[in-house]
């Protein structure tokens, strides 16, 4: 696949989005493709992770399951396998199998680490992208934990300590 072909399918993707044409053209360059066969895996759940990988073509699927149940999640082209496996070593929570044949875009962290550097407002965009992911979840969570406490007919605030128990 060209170089420019890649920059479009990396432009697509959750994280590479936020980059400009130049940091893509980096991440292109010095990134690894990897092509699979049906059924080949690309790897195991609690492997450890080698980088973040963008679907360029095929389809992949993800299952976190240990019981053989159909696989929870298919990503296609342009989809972003493992970001936080771009900025650390992290043990995969799922095995990635190729459902057709298939290719990827393989990104390490010492290439996204050394993208971030030498293009500061993309390490500023990705900062704010992620901390508004994190703010999401959290509210989610906050929600989650609002019904919980409905459901089980208790409202205790979080903040306030229990009855007897003393302060710091």
């Amino acid at each position: 696949m060209a170089l420019e072909d890649d920059i479009a399918i990396l432009s697509q993707a959750p994280v590479f989005n936020l980059l400009e044409k130049d940091a893509l053209r980096l991440v292109a360059f010095a990134s690894e493709t990897r092509s699979y066969r049906e059924g080949d895996v690309l790897f195991k759940k609690g492997d450890r992770s080698d980088g973040g990988y963008v679907v360029s073509r095929g389809a992949i699927a993800l299952d976190a399951s240990d019981d053989g149940s159909p696989a929870a999640f298919v990503a296609g082209p342009g989809a972003l396998i493992g970001q936080a496996a771009l900025f650390a070593r992290i043990e995969r929570r799922a095995t990635a199998t190729a459902r057709e044949p298939s290719a990827i875009i393989r990104v390490t962290p010492s290439l996204m680490r050394r993208v971030l550097e030498e293009f500061p407002e993309a390490a500023a965009a990705i900062h704010d992208a992620m901390a508004e992911e994190l703010i999401r979840l959290t509210e989610g969570l906050e929600r989650v934990r609002q019904q919980l406490i409905a459901i089980d007919g208790e409202e205790v605030p979080a903040e306030e300590p229990e009855e007897g128990k003393a302060q710091d």
